[in-house]
C-alpha cells in the first residue's frame, strides 16, 4: 500500500498561484496513476486532474483546464498539482488519490487517499 502527504495549500487572492505537492512512500510510487480532488463545504468531493503513471497522459476537470497543471516526478516520489489563475472558487481541501489504473477515476477504487491539503481564494 502506498501512502500520500499533502503540502501547500494556502491562502491566496483571486488572480494567483499555489503548488500544492503530495509526497508518497511504500509501494512504489511509479505503479500507480494519481489524481487530484477536491472537496468544498457544502458540495460534493469532484475531480480535478489525472496522471499516468509515467506523466504521458493527464486530464482535467473542465471547471480547472487552462488553468491547473498537473505533473509527476516519479524520482521524488511526489507528484504535483500547478494551480493559477485562481477564483474564489477554487476554495476547497485538496486531496491526492492513488489508481491502479489511469483513466478510472472513481474515488470508490481509489487505493489510497492523503489526508488533504485546504486552498483558500479569497475575492
Amino acid at each position: 500500500q502506498v501512502q500520500l502527504v499533502e503540502s501547500g495549500g494556502g491562502l491566496v487572492q483571486a488572480g494567483g498561484s499555489l503548488r500544492p505537492s503530495c509526497a508518497a512512500s511504500g509501494r512504489p510510487f511509479s505503479s500507480y496513476a494519481m489524481d487530484w480532488f477536491r472537496l468544498a463545504p457544502g458540495k460534493e468531493r469532484e475531480f480535478v486532474a489525472a496522471i499516468s503513471w509515467s506523466g504521458m497522459s493527464t486530464r482535467y476537470a473542465d471547471s480547472v483546464k487552462g488553468r491547473f497543471t498537473i505533473s509527476r516526478d516519479n524520482a521524488k516520489n511526489t507528484v504535483y498539482l500547478q494551480m493559477n489563475s485562481l477564483r474564489p472558487e477554487d476554495t476547497a481541501v485538496y486531496y491526492c488519490a492513488a489508481f491502479d489504473y489511469y483513466g478510472n477515476s472513481d474515488p470508490s477504487r481509489a487505493r489510497s487517499w492523503g489526508q488533504g491539503t485546504q486552498v483558500t481564494v479569497s475575492s
